[in-house]
C-alpha cells in the first residue's frame, strides 16, 4: 500500500476528496460512477474556457492551441502504449464505442456476425446490436461466468466463427468490478478469425492503470475521462491504422482518416495531458524509473496493489472489524475470492432492499451506489435472481480508515436486516 505520506499527497491532487461541495463531509466510494477530479484538471478547465481562438487559423494563439492537441494525442498513446493508430476525442466514451462500431461494420467485408459477450456494458452491446442489425448480420452473444463475473477466451473461442467481422471486449466490469483478460480474447478471436476488427471499453477499467494494447491485437480502445480523473464532457478512443482507413462520417473534401468532426475543445485535449502527467507523477513517486512508460506503468502496478489492499480488508475484515464476506446475511457478487477483482464490491443483505442500504450508508456519511436489474445492470444481475445490489467502488486515493469507517457502518446496517 501507499505510505500515510504519500497517499497524503495523492489526495491533495484531487479536488472533493473528504467534503462533497453539497452535503459537506463524507467518504467517496463511488468511484465507477465516476472518479474524483484532478485539481490540475479544474485549473486547466478554467484557463481554456477563457480563450477566444480556434484551431487551424495563422495567428500565434491558434498554432500553441493545434500544439497542446497534437501534444495530448501523443500523452495518450503513451499512456495506452498504443502502436501506431489515431487517437480520437469524441462526445462521450458511449458515443465512440457506438461509432467506432459503426464504422467497423459499415467497412468490413459482407456477411458474416458481429460478437458481443453478456457480461458487457450496454454502451457496447447497444452499439453492435444496432450496427450488426444495419448491415444485416447476426449478434452473437458470448456468455459470462455469472459465479465469475468475468467472461475468458475460452468462452470467446466457443463462440467465435471464421466470418466474425466486428467483435467488442469489456475490460472491467462496472457491476461485477473484474477484469477480463483483453489480450487473451483478442487471441482467441483472431486464432479463428484473423481480420476480424476488435473492440474494447475499456470505460471502467481506465482509473485502475495498466493499460497495454502493444501486445492486444486489437482495433479499438475506449476510455470516458470523467471515469479516469478529468472531467465530464468528452470520451476518449485509439484506433487501429487499418480502422481509421475505413470510411468515416466527414465533410466532403476533408483531410483522409479524420474521425473527428467540427472545432474541439482544446481544454478537453489539455486536461487529458493533465491525467497522463499525473500518471507519470505517481510512477516516479514509487519507482526510479527514468522513461516516462515505464513510470506510468509503475503507477499502474502500484494503484493496483493499493486498491487490491482496500478491497481485501473490505471483504475479509481489519482490525476487529468484521469484512463484507463475513457479515449475516451479506451476499458478494462473483465472490469474495477473486483474483479478477479491480476496487470495487458490489453486494447486497437478504431481507434487506439495496435502496435502503445506499441510503443507511449516505446517513452515516459513506457515498456509494444502488444498481439495479435494468438496461444497465440486468445482464448480471437478472441470472443471479437479484432484483438489485449495492455497489462500493475504490480507487488508489481511498485509506483504510475510509473503509474502517465504511466496515463498522455496514455491520450496523446488516444488524438491522436480521
Amino acid at each position: 500500500m501507499f505510505s500515510d505520506d504519500l497517499l497524503a499527497q495523492i489526495r491533495a491532487r484531487f479536488a472533493h476528496v473528504e467534503t462533497c461541495p453539497f452535503t459537506g463531509p463524507r467518504i467517496f466510494f463511488e468511484n465507477a460512477g465516476g472518479a474524483l477530479t484532478l485539481n490540475s484538471v479544474v485549473d486547466t478547465t478554467t484557463r481554456f474556457a477563457g480563450i477566444p481562438d480556434n484551431q487551424g487559423r495563422d495567428n500565434p494563439a491558434s498554432q500553441a492551441l493545434v500544439k497542446v492537441i497534437n501534444q495530448a494525442r501523443e500523452d495518450v498513446k503513451v499512456l495506452f502504449n498504443a502502436p501506431g493508430g489515431a487517437v480520437l476525442w469524441g462526445e462521450s466514451g458511449t458515443e465512440l464505442l457506438f461509432r467506432l462500431v459503426q464504422d467497423a461494420c459499415l467497412g468490413a467485408e459482407k456477411g458474416g456476425v458481429v460478437v458481443s459477450s453478456t457480461v458487457e456494458h450496454p454502451a457496447s452491446r447497444s452499439a453492435c446490436a444496432r450496427w450488426a442489425a444495419m448491415t444485416k448480420r447476426p449478434h452473437v452473444l458470448v456468455p459470462h461466468d455469472d459465479e465469475a463475473g468475468t467472461v475468458s477466451p475460452q468462452a470467446y473461442a466457443e463462440v467465435v466463427t471464421p466470418d466474425t467481422r466486428v467483435a467488442t471486449i469489456l475490460h472491467t466490469s462496472p457491476v461485477t468490478g473484474m477484469g477480463n483478460d483483453v489480450a487473451g480474447i483478442a487471441r482467441a478471436i483472431r486464432a479463428v478469425s484473423p481480420d476480424c476488427y476488435i473492440i474494447v471499453d475499456g470505460i471502467q477499467h481506465a482509473c485502475h492503470g495498466r493499460i497495454d494494447l502493444s501486445d492486444a491485437v486489437i482495433d479499438g480502445y475506449v476510455v470516458s475521462p470523467y471515469k479516469v480523473f478529468s472531467r465530464h464532457g468528452y470520451g476518449v478512443a485509439w484506433a487501429s491504422d487499418r480502422l481509421t482507413m475505413l470510411a468515416h462520417d466527414a465533410l466532403v473534401g476533408g483531410p483522409d482518416g479524420n474521425w473527428e468532426l467540427g472545432t474541439r475543445d482544446t481544454g478537453a485535449y489539455a486536461t487529458m495531458s493533465d491525467v497522463v502527467g499525473y500518471f507519470d507523477w505517481l510512477g516516479a513517486q514509487v519507482s526510479d524509473a527514468t522513461d516516462r512508460r515505464a513510470r506510468i506503468e509503475a503507477a499502474g502496478a502500484a494503484i493496483h496493489a493499493h486498491e487490491a489492499a482496500l478491497t481485501k480488508a473490505m471483504l475479509t475484515g481489519i482490525g476487529n472489524l468484521t469484512g463484507l464476506a463475513e457479515l449475516p446475511g451479506v451476499r458478494i457478487v462473483a465472490g469474495a475470492d477473486n483474483s479478477a477483482r479491480e476496487g470495487l464490491v458490489s453486494f447486497w443483505i437478504d431481507g434487506r432492499p439495496s435502496g435502503e442500504v445506499v441510503a443507511a450508508l449516505n446517513a452515516a456519511g459513506i457515498r456509494t451506489h444502488m444498481r439495479k436489474a435494468d438496461h444497465y445492470s440486468g445482464n448480471i444481475l437478472a441470472p443471479l435472481g437479484q432484483p438489485d445490489c449495492i455497489r462500493v467502488s475504490l480507487a488508489h486515493y481511498n485509506s483504510l480508515d475510509e473503509v474502517r469507517a465504511f466496515l463498522a457502518a455496514a455491520k450496523e446496517i446488516a444488524a438491522q436486516a436480521g
